[in-house]
């Protein structure tokens, strides 16, 4: 059955979930509130107080998105980031949520959701290119007036279904963000992500059997979940067209060689680039470099670990990164 066409303008998707009838939608009003903090989950928790929100929700079936989407225009993705975690993409987002041109959307839930819906529920991989499309139209709509670009930022995790948004958006750029993964690892250990703890992920190719996870040393595991997040990197560059991108090269390569494939002109890349002295994922506090005290943080166990897991793929990243491998820039 055809839904009516829903009026969008100013509400967002903020939660997709699975109902006994269905996959589900909860909207919440933003009106012209820009996506400003270090996650989508933050902005929602933001939006979430105000009294209108508190009292007004909204609640659409999956179907309602794709029904409601087509006659309300959207700007296209400009490019998708994906990464290892604890690598710079946080950074980048927040450079880019400084800009009136750009709408940033940094891990929302929702696309999580939909992105490995498939994995419990594989009839909906059907309607899954549709969906994608039609849930970031209801993102990339301007609310401010002045928005040019949405540049979405996903989980990490979700680097294993990059594939399945190329079916949806063919021609989007990728970018791959890594960093050494013994300083990946280090911070995974000191303050754990939920895809490095066994069995809190969900369903998912990063997750390893509840089996093989079992007894298995913290290290061992750590590293082994940041080389597969490699690997698949690494794929996703030689079969995928995905632009490696290193940590070191950060922030620098926002305002240079990634400009284009972020829509940024000489005058946007300035003030992108004037907020790389802030903290992410803690505005308002300065950045402070911890290469060398991860490094040296790292116990001779995680060291070996990371060796044998890990390293090989970083090692090929960048191999490639420096042979100068390049995907297609984005049309303008």
């Amino acid at each position: 059955m055809k839904h009516p066409a829903i009026d969008q303008r100013g509400w967002l998707p903020i939660r997709l979930w699975r109902a006994a009838d269905g996959w589900r939608l909860d909207w919440c009003h933003f009106g012209a509130q820009p996506l400003r903090e270090p996650f989508f989950s933050d902005d929602v928790d933001l939006a979430l107080r105000q009294p209108f929100n508190q009292a007004m929700r909204r609640e659409t079936s999956l179907q309602g998105l794709l029904d409601g989407h087509a006659p309300q225009p959207a700007l296209a993705p400009r490019a998708f980031v994906f990464h290892i975690s604890r690598c710079g993409s946080t950074l980048l987002a927040q450079m880019l949520a400084r800009l009136d041109s750009h709408i940033v959307l940094s891990e929302p839930p929702p696309l999580d959701a939909l992105l490995r819906a498939p994995y419990d529920d594989p009839a909906i991989a059907a309607v899954q290119p549709d969906a994608l499309r039609a849930l970031l139209a209801a993102y990339g709509r301007p609310r401010g007036g002045s928005e040019r670009h949405i540049v979405i930022k996903l989980d990490a995790w979700n680097i294993f279904e990059l594939p399945r948004l190329r079916a949806a958006f063919p021609d989007t750029p990728c970018l791959f963000l890594y960093r050494h993964p013994l300083e990946v690892a280090v911070s995974q250990l000191q303050m754990p992500g939920r895809h490095t703890v066994p069995g809190l992920l969900g369903s998912s190719p990063l997750a390893l059997p509840a089996d093989e996870a079992a007894g298995m040393h913290r290290s061992v595991y750590v590293a082994r979940i940041v080389g597969r997040l490699l690997e698949a990197g690494l794929e996703s560059c030689r079969r995928h067209g995905a632009l490696p991108v290193s940590y070191e090269e950060l922030p620098g390569a926002v305002g240079g060689r990634l400009a284009a494939w972020l829509g940024l002109d000489a005058d946007a890349a300035a003030a992108a680039m004037a907020g790389a002295r802030d903290h992410a994922k803690r505005p308002g506090e300065a950045f402070q470099p911890d290469r060398e005290r991860k490094r040296q943080q790292a116990d001779e166990a995680l060291r070996e670990a990371v060796s044998t897991w890990a390293l090989p793929h970083y090692e090929a990243l960048e191999n490639l990164r420096l042979a100068g491998h390049d995907g297609p820039l984005p049309a303008d």
